[in-house]
């Protein structure tokens, strides 16, 4: 019997962007080593990218390593950079037949050499692509990409080039990692956790949220449409009144 196809009641969200949380767990609750957890992570995020074209979503974001992730164990980082290597070798020409645009935000400068040349050459092979952007969050943190952004502007107040009055929203926006792409309208975390975990502080502040009880690497497409489905249920008023015009 043919699979049904994802099935929504209007319009997709245009950017919605997940916290991928509880690899570990999966596996720990398997008698597994986390490094198994993690590669079983990296299938679920070939559904995720799949799902999210068949639904049509135009921005993906997936908080794939945080910046306090450098905490774990040297030998459990070095497994997901190893994960990252191998996608970046073997999916980019895959997300570029499909359209894909790839971008990876975060403080690159704390990555391998290859691995900074390896994303390097996957923006560059995919920056024309405009059916899926697809943005990985890697050694990002929210806080750190703030503080970033408040310098870049304070060098420039200083060194005479901006007006200080003229700081805005957009203006401080421009100055984030995630400038040329929208603020994501949705934001899903699997696992049962109820936090955002230092993930685009600025970017959600009217994103509406959804916690899954479900592990990442179970995460499957009837879980994003289903997330999809309870947003497109909510009203999303942006601080207005009920009614309010």
């Amino acid at each position: 019997m043919e699979a049904l196809q994802p099935c929504l009641a209007g319009p997709p969200p245009a950017h919605v962007a997940i916290i991928m949380d509880g690899n570990g767990r999966w596996a720990a609750a398997r008698g597994l080593p986390r490094t198994v957890g993690h590669r079983r992570g990296a299938e679920a995020v070939r559904r995720a990218v799949d799902c999210a074209l068949d639904l049509g979503i135009g921005y993906l974001t997936l908080y794939g390593f945080s910046s306090e992730n450098w905490k774990r164990p040297a030998t459990e980082v070095d497994d997901l950079m190893g994960l990252m290597r191998r996608y970046l070798e073997t999916d980019i020409e895959k997300l570029h037949e499909n359209g894909i645009r790839l971008r990876v935000i975060g403080e690159r400068h704390r990555l391998q050499n290859d691995i900074v040349r390896l994303i390097d050459d996957a923006e560059e092979r995919t920056r024309d692509n405009c059916r899926l952007n697809l943005t990985v969050a890697i050694s990002y943190g929210g806080r750190q990409e703030i503080l970033s952004a408040v310098r870049q502007l304070a060098e420039a107040v200083a060194a005479g080039r901006l007006d200080p009055a003229t700081i805005d929203e957009a203006c401080f926006s421009g100055q984030l990692t995630t400038a040329e792409v929208p603020d994501p309208d949705l934001v899903i975390r699997t696992s049962g956790e109820q936090r955002i975990s230092n993930f685009l502080l600025w970017q959600s502040a009217y994103s509406e949220l959804v916690f899954i009880d479900k592990l990442w690497p179970d995460f499957s497409k009837d879980d994003l449409t289903n997330a999809i489905s309870e947003f497109q249920q909510r009203d999303r008023r942006y601080g207005a009144a009920v009614g309010s015009g």
